[in-house]
C-alpha cells in the first residue's frame, strides 16, 4: 500500500512542477499567442526545429533519469516530499542541479523549434524564479537536512555548469558511495 501511494505523490509531482513548466504553460502561451507550427520549408526554420527537438530530447533524458534516481536512489519525490538520501549519483554528480537543467533545455527547445519570442521570455522568468528559489529555499532546506554530508558535495560539485569529471565522494566522507558515486538532493 505504502509503495501505491509513492507512485501516487510522483504522478502529482511530475503534473505540478515539470509539466505544468513545460507543456501546460508553454501551450498556454501558444494558444494566447496564436503560436504557429514551425516553417520547416526555409532553412532556417528547419534548423531550429531540429536544433530545438534536440534540446527537448536531451531536456527529457534529463528529466527522466533525475526523477528516477528521486525514486529509486533518494527514496523521495520531485516536488510533494523529499529525498531521504542525499542523492551524488548519475548527473549529480557533474553538476548539482541535473533536473532543472533538463526543464530549462526543454523550455529553450520549444522556444527554438517555434520561434517564439513569447516561449524564450516564459524561459527567461521561470529561469530566473528558480535561481532565486534554488539559492533562497532549496539549499538551506538540504544543509538543514543533510548537514556536512550536502556541505562537503557542494564544495565540489558545482551549481549550474557541469564539472567534467565526475566527483567521488572521499572515503572518510559520510556521503554515501553508491554505483561510484552517490547523490544530489533536490528539495523538489
Amino acid at each position: 500500500m505504502a509503495r501505491r501511494r509513492l507512485w501516487w505523490r510522483h504522478l502529482l509531482s511530475v503534473l505540478l512542477a515539470p509539466a505544468t513548466m513545460t507543456v501546460f504553460i508553454p501551450v498556454s502561451i501558444g494558444a494566447l499567442t496564436g503560436l504557429r507550427a514551425p516553417d520547416l520549408g526555409s532553412v532556417s526554420g528547419a534548423l531550429l526545429a531540429v536544433v530545438g527537438g534536440l534540446a527537448i530530447a536531451f531536456g527529457m533524458f534529463m528529466l527522466t533519469w533525475t526523477v528516477v534516481l528521486f525514486d529509486r536512489v533518494g527514496e523521495g519525490t520531485l516536488a510533494i516530499g523529499s529525498p531521504v538520501k542525499l542523492v551524488v549519483t548519475g548527473p549529480y554528480r557533474h553538476v548539482r542541479n541535473p533536473m532543472m537543467t533538463g526543464v530549462f533545455c526543454i523550455q529553450i527547445g520549444a522556444a527554438l523549434a517555434w520561434a517564439s519570442p513569447w516561449l524564450l521570455a516564459w524561459f527567461a522568468v521561470f529561469f530566473t524564479a528558480v535561481l532565486i528559489a534554488i539559492r533562497a529555499v532549496e539549499e538551506p532546506h538540504l544543509r538543514r537536512r543533510f548537514g556536512e554530508q550536502y556541505d562537503e558535495y557542494r564544495r565540489h560539485v558545482p551549481r549550474w555548469i557541469p564539472r567534467v569529471s565526475a566527483w567521488e565522494p572521499s572515503p572518510t566522507s559520510d556521503a554515501p558511495v553508491r554505483n561510484g558515486g552517490g547523490s544530489a538532493a533536490k528539495r523538489g
